[in-house]
């Protein structure tokens, strides 16, 4: 298939590996896009790729990141979305913190759904407890 050979340097997220929204139909702009783009189909922007481009005044330590907010859609068009600046924060850090707050809790949160009560479940009845309810 066509696509395979430029998916090569993709690094987006699982949900915008396939390159349609339709079973085995290709637009014409998403084959124009993939043959203009080459390697670069589906590639996120980051700093170090920006930093050799003739149009570089994003890079320096003291400017403000713009590649965090980059998403990549089925067809390989970039969306750029807004990502709060830890200079809006009372101490910097505290977005890095809350997030990795909010990831031990989910971590426990679906470790606590997923806890096998092995022999609670027989035929005579279900002694499992209800659980937090996860759907």
């Amino acid at each position: 298939m066509a696509n395979e050979a430029a998916n090569k340097a993709i690094d987006s997220h699982e949900r915008a590996e396939v390159d349609t929204y339709d079973r085995g139909i290709i637009p014409a702009e998403t084959a124009a896009r993939i043959e203009r783009e080459g390697q670069n189909y589906k590639t996120l922007p980051t700093e170090e790729k920006l930093s050799n481009e003739p149009t570089d005044d994003q890079t320096d330590s003291e400017s403000i990141r713009t590649t965090d907010g980059y998403t990549v859609d089925n067809e390989g068009l970039l969306n750029n979305y807004a990502v709060e600046p830890e200079m809006y924060y009372e101490e910097p850090g505290d977005a890095r913190q809350k997030a990795a707050q909010e990831t031990a809790q989910r971590v426990e949160a679906l470790r606590e759904v997923n806890e096998d009560q092995e022999g609670k479940l027989t035929e005579k009845g279900d002694r499992r407890g209800k659980g937090t309810g996860i759907i």
